[in-house]
């Protein structure tokens, strides 16, 4: 099969397309044929190792001393079940299925192999592969940000970075869970944020927020370019606020998985395709995700839908 390889840390350039043996799927493993994935700012980090020089070691030591040791990238796909091993009982060959793959990667591929209690559900029959792929790595990321601080009906929150892959479907979410949002972006993207629920909307390059003396109930950060310090007098008194970039990794259950797939299937969250890149393409895609200018995501046509 093919699968697009992460031969080295670096540049663009560590990624090869290379013909690899066929996964065979374990007792209790699913084979999926891969038809979409995505490329997030996850396979970014992992590819260009970008880590806080004190976590340097431990992350190589999890990671690979001095290559990815998982070198197949892509950390949510959707596809189809191929084969199941003998011991599968939550689905069955042809099952169209979406998942998370986390730190065992390999949404880069024609075909991977996942337990059957992998963070896995069956796609809703009204769902694309191109948008089940794109759901889990943002939104489950935003709804466990969102929970964390509290989140609660008729709050004020405001979400930074509301254009992005995060920041998507934490708009989506937070209107969902009935709080007025704020959502800040871009000049070119206020008209995506405001359509995706937010009640109002702030140019990020014309002026600054924690400024303009409002005040929020909720600061949520989905791209870690802010601070709490910054946003001290944008809270509430007794305010919460969380951010992407160190405050750990958002813990997914699969309740998670089938509550957005529930939400996207009554049609209250979609996601926001930027661009589709395919499989040969994926150096192409991590260039331009790494410009950190993206709307949603970005998507990877492994192989054609029918």
């Amino acid at each position: 099969m093919r699968a697009m390889i992460c031969t080295a840390y670096g540049s663009s350039d560590v990624l090869q397309l290379r013909e690899v043996e066929k996964p065979v799927p374990r007792d209790k493993e699913v084979r999926i044929r891969v038809h979409k994935s995505t490329v997030t700012a996850g396979d970014i980090r992992i590819r260009a190792f970008q880590s806080p020089l004190l976590f340097w070691v431990p992350m190589r030591l999890v990671l690979g001393i001095r290559k990815p040791r998982q070198p197949i990238l892509g950390a949510e796909l959707a596809g189809e079940v191929e084969s199941v091993g003998k011991d599968v009982k939550r689905f069955k060959k042809g099952d169209r299925v979406f998942a998370l793959t986390g730190m065992r990667l390999g949404g880069h591929a024609e075909y991977t192999c996942l337990h059957e209690d992998a963070r896995m559900a069956v796609i809703p029959a009204n769902v694309s592969y191109e948008q089940a792929a794109s759901l889990l790595f943002g939104g489950t990321t935003a709804l466990y940000f969102l929970r964390k601080a509290g989140i609660q009906q008729g709050q004020k929150v405001l979400i930074y970075g509301g254009s992005g892959a995060v920041g998507t479907f934490a708009v989506q979410l937070a209107a969902y869970f009935g709080a007025e949002v704020t959502g800040v972006c871009s000049s070119g993207n206020l008209d995506l944020v405001k359509s995706l629920g937010a009640a109002h909307v702030i140019d990020y390059t014309k002026e600054d927020f924690a400024a303009r003396g409002e005040q929020y109930d909720v600061i949520f950060d989905a791209v870690g370019k802010s601070s709490k310090s910054h946003c001290r007098n944008a809270l509430v008194p007794g305010g919460s606020f969380v951010t992407v970039d160190g405050q750990g990794m958002a813990k997914v259950r699969n309740e998670d998985v089938h509550f957005l797939a529930e939400l996207m299937e009554k049609g209250q969250l979609h996601s926001v395709i930027d661009r589709c890149y395919t499989l040969e393409q994926i150096p192409e895609a991590h260039r331009y995700v790494e410009k950190g200018h993206k709307k949603g995501s970005v998507i990877i046509a492994v192989s054609n839908d029918k």
